[in-house]
């Protein structure tokens, strides 16, 4: 009952102010960058420095630390100059402020300076709660840019979906998906990748495109084990997963993305339904509900529990229950190849 109310209560405190995501920034007195994902605060942080820098190439750019601040720092960057330039204060690890930085800003944000504009990186935690609590009931006239980190496949493939789409440039599902699989654990290495796709590839960014330039990653590798075994395919999945392993690929990796695929199947297996329907009911992307659908042709309810005991056994083998962990695989290739048929 007490984690509900004070669900309620922030919930209630959240709506005071605007939330923005982080492709949403906007300038304001006071803006609150918000969330663990710092990537995505970084980004935020920095297209506000520049449409602030294009209003006005004057504006003068100061940073605080909040955890290492000097009493009257901020006063001081906040007061207007010779030339009334306006003013961007930047202020980082406001999840560690020391007691002197929350007090003054705690009172700077009552009356912000005028053609100021304060931005607050809160990476997380209980620390300055009173300021963000403060901030979110409206005092100030802040806005918050929510940062979090993006779990779900089908947020990635949103994320590399706009990289393509602001820049201008065409891009196919399947390149997207691939990209989404290779950079799965790094936001910054797949806007990195998109970037440099942008930058060199002269027509449509395809799966090949892709594969040219960041075939060898592990992910990648592992993905196209699964889809091939998936398929059927079983002599290209082995001979992908030898090239796999001999690029020095980790079993672990490739179980994963086996688990991946199998386990979307899995939640599909015998529903019926349009893609836009099922991906909402599921937390899915209709690419992946297509996806699903068309790899579960043929196969059976006994087959799909098998390989779904096959996949933990094969788990717990590369994990350290079993000797082999290359023979591990190689039988979860070959009972999925034959959808789960012994």
């Amino acid at each position: 009952m007490a984690t509900r109310t004070a669900a309620s209560s922030r919930a209630k405190t959240q709506v005071a102010i605007p939330q923005l995501s982080w492709n949403q920034v906007r300038p304001a007195p006071i803006v609150l960058v918000s969330g663990t994902e710092g990537f995505l605060a970084e980004r935020a942080i920095r297209q506000l420095r520049d449409f602030l820098k294009l209003e006005d190439p004057s504006i003068e750019v100061s940073d605080i630390q909040a955890d290492s601040y000097a009493p009257g720092e901020l006063l001081t960057l906040a007061s207007p100059s010779l030339f009334n330039e306006p003013r961007l204060i930047r202020v980082s690890s406001v999840e560690k402020t020391s007691d002197t930085f929350l007090e003054e800003i705690l009172d700077y944000i009552k009356n912000p300076a005028d053609d100021t504009y304060v931005i607050l990186r809160h990476g997380g935690g209980v620390r300055g709660k009173k300021l963000l609590d403060t901030l979110r009931s409206g005092v100030g006239g802040a806005v918050e840019v929510v940062c979090t980190e993006l779990k779900k496949d089908t947020e990635k493939y949103e994320f590399a979906s706009n990289e393509f789409k602001v820049a201008g440039k065409r891009v196919t599902a399947s390149a997207l998906r691939a990209l989404v699989a290779a950079f799965s654990d790094d936001l910054a290495e797949m806007s990195a990748a998109c970037q440099q796709l942008i930058s060199d590839a002269t027509s449509e960014v395809t799966e090949t495109t892709v594969d040219r330039y960041y075939g060898g990653r592990v992910e990648t590798n592992a993905f196209k084990v699964a889809d091939a075994a998936i398929a059927g395919r079983n002599g290209e999945a082995l001979i992908t997963l030898r090239h796999a392993l001999a690029s020095g690929a980790d079993p672990v990796p490739i179980v994963a993305a086996f688990a991946s695929k199998i386990r979307t199947m899995a939640k599909l297996y015998g529903v019926r339904g349009g893609s836009g329907q099922l991906a909402s009911q599921f937390g899915l992307a209709p690419w992946q509900v297509e996806r699903a659908q068309r790899d579960l042709r043929g196969w059976t309810d006994e087959g799909m529990a098998r390989t779904i005991e096959v996949l933990a056994e094969t788990d717990a083998s590369i994990k350290g229950a079993g000797r082999d962990p290359v023979f591990a695989l190689e039988r979860l290739i070959g009972v999925i190849a034959r959808r789960g048929a012994l």
